[in-house]
């Protein structure tokens, strides 16, 4: 059930994406936007999709949003790939936009995904005004100095730290790198609902940092060309990771315990959220 709900939000977001950005200027900052946000797994908008349909929301009441945080992650990885970050030539098994382009196109192409992202959280089809003002203020939280930046921000200085990261600030580092987009995307189909979003909120914290554990085990036992993205920098590098700290055994029994968390954060929904505990496995079980 998961891989057909997951292949149906990616084919919906991609339609979307791509009506979206059709009108836009035959320019190159536009075609490097449209290749940004090609492909990949389509998580987050997936999540936004599958919470919605929880509380009954229909595909095209929230569609906008699941765009948006979509847009919000090309974004972020245009950006992360440049030269003054983590200065990567593959993304999706595709070059990098500034590769593809130059480093000028990459910025401004992410630039405007960013923007972009909050227009279509201001979209009336996603319902009362309220609500997607709730959107914006929180997609600007989790993506800015108190989320994903900050997370990005503690990643670059410990490349240069005197020691390597701790357990503890490893753990707070990618709660905002990487957890911070995947919970705004949990839970923004119980905000476009009205409804209390404490469930979601609770199932992606455990999943958001079980997602960042299998990537770091992906880092050390994955396949490049299957990852699509350069492998083992980080071990290459010296920074700290899930697997240096816990070991590799210790990082998937870990992974496990935080998929069980995440399976167990939706029993109030009872057998309705079953597509969802599939997606927190499928965290462990990818390949990229």
């Amino acid at each position: 059930m998961f891989p057909d709900r997951l292949a149906r939000a990616q084919q919906a977001i991609a339609a979307h994406l791509a009506a979206r950005l059709a009108g836009l200027p035959d320019q190159p900052v536009v075609h490097a936007m449209r290749y940004a946000v090609a492909g990949g797994k389509r998580l987050r908008g997936f999540l936004v999709l599958e919470t919605a349909a929880l509380h009954d929301l229909p595909v095209e009441a929230t569609i906008d949003a699941a765009a948006a945080v979509e847009c919000l992650h090309a974004y972020s990885l245009v950006h992360d790939d440049l030269p003054a970050m983590d200065d990567d030539a593959l993304r999706r098994g595709q070059p990098t936009v500034h590769v593809k382009w130059d480093e000028a196109t990459a910025i401004l192409a992410g630039d405007a995904l960013q923007t972009l992202a909050f227009e279509l959280l201001a979209a009336p089809a996603l319902g009362p005004a309220e609500r997607r003002v709730a959107l914006v203020a929180s997609l600007a939280r989790a993506s800015g100095a108190e989320g994903m930046v900050l997370g990005q921000a503690l990643d670059i200085a410990a490349e240069t730290a005197p020691r390597p990261l701790t357990l503890e600030e490893i753990t707070a580092l990618q709660a905002g790198k990487t957890g911070a987009l995947i919970r705004w995307s949990a839970e923004a189909g119980a905000v476009l609902a009205g409804a209390d979003p404490a469930p979601l909120r609770a199932y992606a914290t455990a999943l958001g940092l079980a997602f960042q554990i299998a990537d770091d085990i992906l880092d050390v036992t994955g396949d490049a060309d299957k990852a699509g993205k350069a492998l083992r920098k980080d071990a290459v590098a010296g920074k700290a990771t899930f697997v240096s700290l816990l070991g590799l055994e210790g990082a998937r029994a870990r992974a496990e315990a935080l998929v069980a968390e995440a399976q167990e954060a939706l029993a109030p929904y009872g057998g309705r959220a079953d597509v969802l505990r599939d997606c927190a496995r499928f965290v462990l079980a990818r390949e990229s």
